[in-house]
C-alpha cells in the first residue's frame, strides 16, 4: 500500500512538471502571436487613418508591412520640448507602458480627458510621397462614458485640415459610443479644421447635427445616444492637440514651416 502511494505521488508530481512546462511554453508561444497582432493592427489601424488603407480592406502582413514603409515614417517626439528625440527606436517603443513607468512619464495636468500621466515620449508617424511629408498621425486617447478609448487622429501638412480619426481599442457600448467605430460617422471627419485664428484647438464633437465643413468647420455629428463618449472624444482632442499633449511639437512644425 506504501509502495503504490509512493508511486502515485512521483506519478502526480511529474504529471504536473509536464504539465507546467507544456503550458508555459503554449503562454510564450502565444505571447509572441499576440505581439504580432498587435504590431499588424496598429500598422492596420494607422495606414487606414492616414488614408493609406481602404475601410474593410484585407491585407496580408507582408503587405500591411510594405504599405507602411513605403508611405509612413514613425518617429519618436519629446512631448514636452516639441523636439524629436534621439536614440528610440519608433516601432518598439510602448507609449502606453512608458506612461504608467514614472521615470518614463509625468504626472498630466488636470484635465476632463481624465489622462492621468502623460509619457515623456510619443510615437509620431509622418505621411509621405516619396520625400515630402503630407500629413501627421498622433495618437490620442481619453475617457469615455465606460473605458478609455484608444485612436490616432491624421492632420494633413497644413497642421490644421483633417485627414481623418480612428479608434483601436475601447469598451463603449455597441450601438452608442462604440459607434466610434461607424465607417459612415469616421467618414465625416475629413476636411474639419483644427486650430482657430489664436492657434487654440477647437476640433469637437457637437451635441446634435453639426453643419457643413464650409459652414461648420470645427464640429463633428455627435453620437446619437452617446453624450459622454462624444465629450470623452473632444475632451482628448483639446488635451492632446494642446499644450500638455502634441502642442508643442505642432508649434515647432509650424516654425520650421515659418523659416522654410
Amino acid at each position: 500500500m506504501e509502495h503504490s502511494t509512493r508511486h502515485t505521488v512521483i506519478f502526480t508530481t511529474l504529471l504536473c512538471v509536464v504539465f507546467s512546462v507544456v503550458v508555459s511554453a503554449v503562454a510564450v508561444s502565444l505571447h509572441d502571436r499576440q505581439e504580432e497582432n498587435k504590431r499588424l493592427d496598429r500598422i492596420k489601424n494607422v495606414l487606414g487613418v492616414a488614408g493609406l488603407a481602404k475601410p474593410g480592406e484585407t491585407l496580408s502582413p507582408e503587405e500591411l508591412s510594405g504599405r507602411f514603409e513605403a508611405g509612413l515614417e514613425a518617429i519618436v517626439v519629446e512631448l514636452a520640448t516639441g523636439q524629436v528625440a534621439d536614440g528610440i527606436d519608433p516601432l518598439s517603443f510602448d507609449q502606453r507602458k512608458a506612461a504608467k513607468d514614472p521615470e518614463r512619464s509625468r504626472s498630466a495636468e488636470t484635465n476632463r480627458a481624465k489622462v492621468r500621466r502623460v509619457p515623456n515620449h510619443a510615437v509620431v508617424y509622418l505621411i509621405k510621397d516619396g520625400d515630402e511629408v503630407t500629413g501627421f498621425v498622433l495618437p490620442i486617447e481619453g475617457y469615455g462614458l465606460w473605458s478609455t478609448l484608444y485612436g490616432y487622429l491624421a492632420i494633413e501638412a497644413d497642421l490644421q485640415t483633417v485627414k481623418g480619426i480612428t479608434f483601436y481599442s475601447h469598451a463603449e457600448t455597441p450601438g452608442l459610443g462604440g459607434e466610434v467605430d461607424n465607417v459612415r460617422w469616421k467618414a465625416r471627419w475629413p476636411g474639419r479644421q483644427v486650430f482657430d485664428v489664436k492657434g487654440a484647438p477647437q476640433l469637437r464633437v457637437a451635441k446634435g447635427a453639426a453643419g457643413s465643413v464650409d459652414k461648420d468647420p470645427f464640429r463633428v455629428d455627435g453620437l446619437s445616444g452617446a453624450t459622454l463618449t462624444s465629450n470623452g472624444v473632444t475632451n482628448m482632442l483639446k488635451f492632446w492637440l494642446g499644450r500638455g499633449g502634441f502642442g508643442p511639437y505642432l508649434a515647432e512644425l509650424r516654425k520650421q514651416g515659418e523659416m522654410g
